[in-house]
């Protein structure tokens, strides 16, 4: 199972394995208090791409097929998922907005979560 949350709440033992995926720490927060297990820079959106998205939920449907094709043979999505087949995992991002995000999008990608609205 995998779910999404933001990088700065709390760690929780429910969480399982705590991947970051965002190129960027996140700004204030403390490593050691992050918890992270595995920084997944690689399955982050290129600078390019995220500037582009911005955020702006009309651009959201395109950022998602603009992404996958980013993400198309990056073994690293791969080894995610099997990671959630051997134990929960929280993808953790520090966008905002909670439904227009990488770690939402790219649970759409890994066919693993529906299309955000």
């Amino acid at each position: 199972m995998i779910r999404t949350k933001r990088a700065y709440e709390p760690p929780v033992p429910e969480d399982g394995a705590r991947v970051l995926v965002d190129r960027l720490w996140p700004r204030g927060l403390a490593r050691e208090d992050a918890r992270i297990d595995w920084w997944a820079k690689e399955l982050a959106p290129s600078d390019k791409l995220r500037r582009w998205f911005g955020h702006a939920p009309p651009r959201y449907r395109e950022f998602v097929e603009r992404y996958q094709r980013e993400l198309d043979g990056n073994g690293s999505a791969q080894r995610l998922k099997e990671l959630a087949e051997e134990r929960r995992v929280t993808l953790l991002y520090a966008a905002l907005d909670e439904r227009h995000n990488n770690a939402r999008a790219l649970l759409e990608i890994l066919g693993l979560s529906r299309p955000a609205p």
